[in-house]
């Protein structure tokens, strides 16, 4: 089985929940190496969700149309990190640096397993001080009982290394700053759910 993705192809990412698929779309490879996975999200991309007998409820998107309505985001992951940086240009400016907050990247046959972990950074692209997003919904989520004491305590080291890396101005992120998805990358065609989530992981 391949231990890397090829440049352009395209994967699957999923947020596993409850041990099944809560959300599943389809993204493509823009780098793959010891380093990091990036893969590029394409603005109209489809959403494909689970149920809602999960013990978080049915996904928040649901209730939008079931495509990806922002502008497209490269998103880059470490193995091991408990985040991905998801990078957003317009007119060809980098504007922001969106740290997702996130379980650690599971590699599977056709693509990557990971959960959203509720709290995100935002890190302006022209320097100017980063700023919390969904802190509450984090906090409530610990609140009733969403994530264990264990997982609380995971979110917050990786939210504390973040900070860390940015007021020592080690972003290692920032060597993507000058990247581009080129223009041929449009939305891929939607991924349906498996039966068996765990299928494929290596």
């Amino acid at each position: 089985m391949r231990s890397r993705f090829p440049r352009g192809e395209v994967i699957v990412r999923r947020e596993i929940l409850d041990g099944r698929e809560w959300l599943v779309y389809p993204v493509r490879v823009a780098g793959d190496d010891e380093r990091a996975l990036a893969v590029y999200l394409a603005r109209g991309t489809p959403l494909t969700f689970g149920g809602d007998d999960f013990r978080w409820g049915p996904h928040p998107w649901i209730q939008f149309e079931h495509v990806w309505q922002s502008s497209g985001v490269l998103q880059l992951q470490r193995p091991g990190d408990g985040y991905s940086v998801w990078g957003r240009w317009a007119d060809g400016v980098l504007t922001e640096w969106y740290v997702n907050f996130q379980a650690p990247l599971v590699r599977t046959g056709r693509g990557f397993d990971t959960l959203d972990h509720e709290l995100d950074l935002i890190i302006p692209g022209d320097g100017s001080p980063y700023r919390w997003k969904d802190v509450e919904h984090f906090e409530e989520r610990v609140r009733t009982g969403g994530f264990d004491t264990a997982e609380a305590d995971a979110v917050r080291a990786a939210a504390a290394c973040v900070v860390d890396l940015v007021e020592r101005g080690a972003c290692w992120w920032e060597e993507w700053r000058d990247w581009r998805a080129p223009a041929d990358w449009g939305p891929p065609a939607a991924v349906a759910l498996q039966d068996d989530a765990t299928a494929g992981t290596r």
